[in-house]
């Protein structure tokens, strides 16, 4: 009887009876309770979604249709009727569109660059290391050729082999000659 309450209490779920899980006292906390948390996002993709952006922002599609908008608008706040116009001169809310603009695409640029940044220095130091090995790799084969060469210079040559066997040949005819002699 005592097994299945036990068994029957691992069963049911930790919480109060306020309906509030009870936290675990073997886990650490993940947050605080009480403090707001933020939302968490992914930095991977946001440097993304900065780098598509600045891509755009740097091309002549981006600066037409900037134009066009900027000229859309200074034309319908000063040929159309005033009381359909919604930014009368000296066009405060077009200033205000823009600078707001302005303020995001600078840091969003900016993120593109160090992104680009990080990559380049990346790959400098990927090519530094393969140009480091190719440095060794040619100074590795460079000391075979002379190991090769210096070997060569000490390897016997048909002549040299030939002339070698000629004297010896003179030599025993000479020390065949003295003993048919004596």
């Amino acid at each position: 009887m005592r097994a299945r309450e036990g068994s029957q209490r691992s069963s049911r779920p930790e919480s109060t009876g306020g309906g509030a899980a009870r936290t675990r006292l073997d886990q650490p906390r993940t947050g605080r309770p009480g403090l707001i948390t933020l939302p968490s996002y992914d930095p991977e993709a946001f440097g993304k979604l900065s780098e598509r952006i600045a891509r755009f922002l740097g091309t002549g599609r981006f600066i037409v249709w900037m134009t066009v908008v900027i000229i859309a608008w200074v034309v319908w706040n000063t040929m159309l009727p005033p009381n359909v116009r919604f930014d009368e001169y000296p066009f405060i809310f077009l200033t205000l569109v823009l600078s707001l603009q302005a303020s995001y695409a600078a840091p969003l640029i900016l993120l593109a660059q160090n992104r680009q940044d990080d990559r380049d220095r990346v790959n400098m130091e990927q090519d530094r290391a393969r140009s480091d090995r190719n440095i060794a790799d040619t100074e590795y084969l460079t000391r075979e050729v002379a190991a090769l060469r210096q070997g060569l210079g000490e390897v016997a040559t048909r002549d040299f082999i030939r002339s070698e066997l000629q004297s010896l040949l003179k030599e025993l005819d000479g020390q065949r000659e003295s003993s048919e002699v004596l």
